[in-house]
């Protein structure tokens, strides 16, 4: 038998279960035996929490070997650039498992299931018309009723892809959306890891109009400014704008043209936004991101983006925080980890959960009938570890600093429009880089279809053969059967609704995960840790130097 039992840590309150001869329950709770453990739902009807620590992942529980390292493209340090705003400097992680003492343990139990059974009771066509289905437009349309009195992120057909959107992502229902395409972050959102997705911004309406009207112009040059305050660009080319009609000068040449395809960077942005400041490396109030993940669609032998979304993710910035303020808010940080605090953040119900640094965040998820639902506090709170605490970010975002470079960026996710393009001060691809580094095709290195496609048998990887794949979409996307085994994977926590103990698609119980910490032991020497860039080189050669990578090759075989 299992008895519950309650311990407070910093007033929180956490149900976990124990082997027990008793079958006594607190007297606060209303269950008074169990046979088993505890269900991820009877922690959220009891109001318990399950993790207090949930904002760490499960890929932080890595075992790493002493060598390889998927924790850099999280946790940087920036000591050099004082006027980055992202002052975390959270580098050190690499090094060091800074856990809590509740944080010491993997409460991730989705990882270890065996659900191979589970999997094959699942039909393939049963699948296949699951993830074929549309539940974004419910949510949709449940967001027009008194049910739900928060922002309402929509976009018709969404649920199609590109089909919502014209050549220029601009989203054809005039909510002004815009789709970009970009390079998904190692390798989370690999598809050959279990997930599709794409991202869309807007923009306050200021910011696309002159004189109280829309203009398409001012809102792709005010869209190409803010690309280039994120990525340090003094120019970017950008779709033809006509300065004539809207009578702005974009390129600044003192000339009115009718079809404008570059633009330089300026202090302020145009049109109605004239008087905003472009800020370096910051969003402007009232920026939204809108980001459906979505099961691994299959269209034939083609890997697409399914149409039946896992969640739909939300972010608003409800406050413009300037670098000093934000400063403070990374040292209030900073002080509450030194001083062991559990992680906190402020939830408004149906106005956001905010991560302390101007953002709102809402998350919605399948409910056990596959329709989407509002995330519940615990399953939200989860969020706030990509979003609040890490040092890559930029403005707590990732996608739009990873956006194709200018005109070539506009348009809905397309993987193989991408090559594997280099992090800013790298040389070799960021997806090579990161199998290298890591030393397999996901942070638990049990990924077997990427192992046998870019490994050798000894473990090594073919830098040339990574190097010279066609696009990303060729390195990253799963097969039709691992596809397949990887959405019925999700479905099943889907059907338990177990989001607490973790939402990662596993095919097998990962071995090279920690259970529990030891704090003794040191995880990455120090020739392993890395300094990283989120941003990208997409200026860099198309072909990667081959020759070099051979040469790398030899020397790293050689006695």
């Amino acid at each position: 038998m299992y008895r519950l039992i309650t311990a407070v840590f910093f007033g929180v309150v956490t149900l976990s279960a124990c082997k027990d001869s008793t079958t006594t329950a607190p007297s606060n709770s209303s269950i008074t035996t169990v046979s088993a453990e505890p269900s991820a739902q009877d922690f959220v009807t009891h109001n318990e929490t399950y993790n207090p620590e949930a904002v760490i992942p499960p890929q932080c529980y890595t075992k790493t070997e002493g060598a390889n390292n998927p924790c850099y493209v999280c946790h940087q340090s920036y000591l050099g650039e004082k006027t980055r705003p992202n002052m975390m400097n959270d580098g050190f992680l690499q090094g060091s498992y800074d856990f809590s003492d509740i944080g010491n343990t993997n409460r991730w139990s989705n990882l270890f299931k065996n659900r191979s059974a589970e999997i094959g009771e699942i039909s393939d066509e049963f699948m296949l018309d699951y993830i074929n289905q549309d539940n974004y437009s419910a949510l949709v349309d449940w967001f027009a009723t008194d049910a739900w009195q928060g922002q309402a992120p929509a976009i018709d057909s969404l649920a199609d892809g590109a089909k919502a959107f014209d050549n220029k992502g601009l989203a054809l229902d005039g909510s002004r959306w815009v789709a970009f395409n970009y390079k998904p972050l190692p390798s989370t959102f690999w598809p050959t890891n279990g997930s599709t997705d794409d991202v869309m911004i807007r923009l306050p309406p200021a910011f696309s109009e002159i004189d109280g009207e829309f203009s398409e112009d001012v809102y792709f040059a005010n869209l190409a400014l803010l690309e280039m305050a994120m990525t340090e660009l003094s120019s970017v080319s950008t779709i033809a704008l006509n300065e004539v009609e809207s009578q702005v000068d974009f390129n600044g040449n003192g000339s009115l043209e009718t079809s404008v395809s570059e633009i330089k960077y300026q202090n302020h942005y145009f049109g109605d936004a004239s008087d905003i400041v472009t800020t370096y490396m910051l969003y402007p109030e009232g920026t939204e991101f809108l980001h459906s993940v979505r099961y691994v669609g299959i269209d034939g032998e083609e890997i697409v983006n399914a149409r039946r979304m896992k969640e739909v993710r939300y972010m608003r910035k409800h406050t413009f925080m300037p670098k000093e303020r934000l400063k403070n808010s990374y040292y209030r940080e900073a002080k509450e980890k030194h001083f062991g605090n559990l992680p906190a953040v402020s939830s408004h119900g149906d106005r956001g959960t905010s991560n302390g640094m101007g953002w709102l965040l809402w998350g919605f998820i399948e409910d056990a009938k596959g329709e989407l639902r509002k995330q519940n506090e615990q399953e939200q709170f989860f969020c706030m570890g990509c979003h609040k605490t890490i040092g890559t970010t930029i403005d707590s975002t990732f996608a739009f600093a990873r956006k194709q470079r200018g005109s070539e960026g506009w348009g809905y996710i397309d993987l193989k429009a991408l090559r594997d393009a280099p992090n800013l001060g790298e040389s070799k691809g960021e997806y090579l880089t990161y199998m290298e580094r890591v030393g397999g095709g996901d942070e638990f290195r049990q990924n077997g279809e990427m192992l046998e496609r870019w490994f050798d048998a000894q473990g090594k990887l073919d830098h040339t053969k990574v190097a010279t794949a066609e696009s990303i979409y060729d390195l990253v996307a799963p097969s039709k059967r691992r596809a397949l085994d990887l959405n019925k994977a999700y479905f099943r926590i889907v059907q338990e609704q177990s989001y607490l103990f973790g939402r990662d698609a596993v095919l097998s119980p990962a071995k090279n995960v920690y259970r529990e910490i030891d704090t003794a032991i040191e995880p990455l020497a120090g020739e392993f840790r890395y300094q990283w860039d989120i941003r990208l080189d997409w200026h860099a050669t198309d072909t990667l130097n081959v020759t070099a990578l051979q040469t790398n090759e030899t020397k790293e075989t050689t006695p």
